[in-house]
């Protein structure tokens, strides 16, 4: 799933229950940390957010594309874009 919010960056940084947000928005400004780690910053969290969106993204523009060599592949070899279609979902 593509990450949307600081909160997708956040829980991937530690394990367990570290962080919150002080039962309010979700956002930086109420962000609480309820460990001894230090609270990352704002500008780092919206970069590494930017960082994992920009690689998603890249991942999911690659995965169409190896789709459509491996479809264009099995045509190659005589199979119609039906059966493609039916034997692979592509």
């Amino acid at each position: 799933m593509r990450p949307e919010t600081i909160e997708d960056v956040l829980v991937y940084m530690n394990v367990g229950s570290w962080f919150g947000f002080n039962g309010k928005e979700k956002t930086y400004d109420n962000l609480i940390i309820h460990t001894d780690d230090e609270k990352p910053t704002k500008e780092w969290l919206e970069s590494e957010l930017n960082k994992q969106q920009v690689a998603w993204d890249t991942e999911q523009v690659a995965k169409q594309e190896r789709l459509a060599s491996a479809k264009t592949k099995l045509e190659n070899l005589g199979l119609t874009a039906e059966e493609v279609k039916e034997a692979f979902g592509i």
